[in-house]
């Protein structure tokens, strides 16, 4: 389709860099207004736990909606696509799920929502993720390649049964049972209408760049990755494009970062929320470095972060994603609750002399 748009002056890799953009710009919007978090769910204080995991639930129903939708439409196959390799990488999974989930807590945020903080004028976020990217670059490409290989070698043979669509009832009735359950939580949570709308069009975004690089900008002489919203890949991508621009393409998923930064940037200056914040003691610094490090390497493993292999990961039906989702929540909630009791003194307490069991220290 992409040769009928009309578009002579970019090749499809370009002109997903601009879909990447459009679809990011949107995505840090939504996201600063709603305070879309994964981890806030999980591991966040006990009266916001309940209105986060709404939030982020009415977003996935949304997506799994409409992604099942292109795919019925015929727009889309994903049975192509890494989240249905017959051979799944389960120790890679589930390790580095546990990883990246430890790793969000520590730094108070999953890469997404540390990018939308970075738009808003947060420096440890734009710290964690720089970290973040070089990590994640190197388990990719670099350094710790051979971990990441090694790790995945240690597969299990799902043969035919790589997603829910291979069960009993397929793909209508899981993806029915899953966001009805989804919006029944969301219903529940306490949110206001408005904010779970505003998820659900945070959720929508899922299916746009799923039909957008797999469907509308598909060319059979030039091809792209199909792929959506993920910020794992896409920031060690950026990293990379800011290095070496004048040797390679942005794609998606360079446009897709940079788009969120901007929405994020544009979301907290209208609402008067754009403030500068930094670190507030070497220890706290330590704590984030760790968390970054244990993202970057966790979300390479795991295949994807809450947004690549759960927010759009899910929406595929996908076991592969659904284990790296359970993983990375299973790690967060685990490293909250270590934290919570005191095994691991936090910043605040570091930092300020607190109480046997502080607070974790804000955003």
């Amino acid at each position: 389709m992409f040769e009928q748009l009309g578009l002579e002056n970019l090749d499809p890799r370009q002109a997903s860099a601009l879909l990447g953009l459009i679809l990011g710009v949107l995505f840090g919007a939504l996201a600063q207004r709603t305070r879309f978090c994964l981890r806030r769910a999980v591991a966040g204080a006990p009266d916001e736990r309940r209105s986060a995991a709404g939030v982020w639930l009415a977003a996935l129903a949304a997506a799994l909606i409409g992604s099942q939708a292109i795919v019925a439409a015929g727009l889309v196959d994903f049975s192509e696509h890494r989240f249905f390799v017959a051979d799944l990488p389960v120790l890679a999974i589930v390790a580095g799920g546990l990883m990246f989930g430890a790793g969000m807590v520590l730094t108070r945020g999953c890469v997404s929502r540390l990018t939308v903080l970075g738009g808003s004028g947060n420096l440890r976020a734009l710290t964690v993720l720089l970290v973040f990217a070089v990590v994640a670059h190197a388990t990719l490409k670099g350094v710790l390649a051979p971990l990441r290989t090694s790790m995945g070698s240690v597969t299990f043979d799902l043969g035919q049964f790589t997603g829910f669509a291979a069960l009993p009832g397929g793909a209508t009735l899981w993806a029915a049972l899953i966001a009805a359950g989804a919006l029944w939580v969301a219903l529940r949570s306490g949110n206001k209408p408005g904010t779970l709308l505003l998820a659900a069009a945070l959720g929508a975004l899922v299916p746009l760049g799923w039909a957008g690089t797999g469907f509308v900008l598909y060319d059979d002489f030039d091809p792209i990755a199909l792929e959506s919203l993920s910020f794992t890949a896409p920031a060690a991508d950026s990293l990379f494009y800011v290095i070496a621009s004048t040797s390679i393409t942005a794609g998606f998923g360079v446009g897709l970062i940079g788009g969120t930064l901007v929405g994020a940037l544009i979301a907290s200056l209208l609402a008067r929320e754009f403030t500068f914040q930094s670190f507030e003691s070497a220890p706290q610094t330590g704590r984030y470095m760790a968390g970054a490090a244990l993202m970057g390497v966790g979300g390479v493993l795991a295949g994807g972060c809450t947004v690549g292999a759960g927010l759009a990961g899910i929406p595929t039906l996908s076991f592969a994603a659904t284990l790296a989702l359970v993983s990375i929540a299973t790690g967060g909630w685990l490293t909250g609750r270590v934290l919570r009791e005191g095994v691991i003194p936090s910043t605040a307490e570091s930092d300020a002399q607190a109480p046997t069991r502080p607070a974790l220290p804000a955003e």
